[in-house]
């Protein structure tokens, strides 16, 4: 159940449909999910919101399209975000994720996470070469 009530028709406000209309453009096609209608509730937070995912997620970079949505899921599987895990492991899919990948993915995010609780249990000191400061 939603914490905030989406706004009957986002497009009205002008701020909302400049958004959606580079989100239509730099996806190439007419579909905005339910992430970007339910923040246009407060058109500000919306208008962050998309030019920060847009400026990561969207634009070339050193690290591939595929790659990114993969990185995006295992932080949402994380964090425990559903709709991400989702919307995010779809992207990777289209992008083109294999079930191989996915898989080795979730074993990769299933050891860090263990293992990060183990750590974070016991508490050992950083080694010396691990230390990036220098």
């Amino acid at each position: 159940m939603s914490t905030v009530t989406p706004p009957a028709n986002p497009e009205a406000d002008p701020r909302v449909k400049a958004i959606f209309d580079d989100i239509r453009q730099i996806r190439g096609n007419d579909f905005i999910n339910n992430v970007w209608r339910y923040l246009a509730f407060d058109p500000a937070l919306l208008e962050e919101t998309w030019r920060d995912v847009r400026d990561v997620m969207a634009k070339p970079s050193a690290i591939d399209f595929k790659t990114k949505e993969m990185i995006y899921a295992a932080v949402s599987i994380a964090n425990s975000c559903d709709y991400c895990v989702h919307s995010h492991t779809a992207a990777a899919k289209a992008r083109g994720m294999s079930d191989a990948e996915h898989a080795e993915l979730l074993r990769i995010v299933s050891t860090a996470a263990r293992t990060n609780h183990l750590l974070n249990a016991i508490k050992p000191p950083i080694d010396e070469v691990f230390d990036l400061s220098e």
